[in-house]
């Protein structure tokens, strides 16, 4: 008997970009989707720590091609497809999680702050999904973008100012983008997490700091990196079909609070 549900999520055909793939979330998505079958081209700007998850997952018997990419210089991005789609042929499926943030008060934000958030978060995003868009329509090939969002898109917390609205302005292109590109036949949906401790915050959460903030979560616990697995796997695969322009928010319950 045919195993619906695993049909249902499965990725073994798609061929999946996932940026900022180096390390955090994006290096988590990789192996989970790699794990389920996937072909996944992991794009970042450091590409040495892209080659161990690239040498990884071909170790145990994945498909995996490591790309240079900076989602800042726009020419970047069409030469990191051109190079993925070579390697592996046309990308179906991408993970749009690159990203920075800069921990100041608003007053103290410089431009420079402003623009290396902004140009990574919410210019970067937009530009790498179009150009995926753009290559989409023109084989009439069904597509799928997935942007990383933020709780922080929706509700705020104080010394983040730019990461929050470039998070806000994620959450609205995958909107407009959703309604535009849903007649090509691709879908835009957004993965919003809260708190997950990472490689980068680990050491944040043994602080006073640290558990002030978890007790503001209604689960009172910081999210692992693979609580947002089922999430990830939901939005990449044919499971998500009817979906489109949505946010999926995956945080402990911290936005009731």
């Amino acid at each position: 008997m045919p195993d619906l549900m695993s049909d249902l999520f499965d990725v073994s055909q798609e061929i999946i970009l996932v940026t900022g793939a180096s390390q955090g979330l994006g290096r988590q998505f990789a192996r989970v989707l790699s794990a389920h079958g996937a072909a996944v081209v992991l794009a970042a700007r450091q590409t040495a720590k892209l080659k161990s998850l690239e040498d990884e997952i071909r170790g145990q018997g994945g498909r995996a091609v490591a790309v240079q990419l900076d989602v800042t210089d726009i020419a970047s991005i069409g030469k990191a497809i051109d190079a993925a789609e070579a390697a592996l042929g046309p990308v179906s499926v991408l993970i749009n999680n690159a990203g920075i943030a800069v921990e100041k008060s608003a007053v103290d934000q410089t431009e420079a702050d402003w623009d290396s958030v902004i140009n990574a978060n919410l210019k970067g995003a937009y530009f790498t999904a179009t150009e995926m868009a753009r290559r989409m329509i023109a084989r009439k090939q069904e597509g799928n973008i997935v942007n990383i969002a933020s709780v922080l898109g929706t509700g705020v917390m104080k010394f983040l100012s730019p990461y929050t609205i470039s998070k806000a302005g994620i959450i609205q292109a995958t909107r407009a983008m959703a309604l535009e590109l849903a007649g090509s036949r691709i879908r835009v949906n957004a993965l919003a997490p809260g708190y997950i401790d990472t490689a980068i915050n680990h050491e944040f959460w043994a602080t006073p700091a640290g558990e002030k903030l978890t007790k503001r979560i209604p689960q009172r616990r910081i999210g692992a990196e693979s609580d947002l697995d089922g999430a990830i796997m939901l939005l990449a695969s044919r499971a998500s079909r009817y979906m489109t322009g949505s946010v999926v928010t995956v945080d402990g319950g911290f936005l009731l609070t």
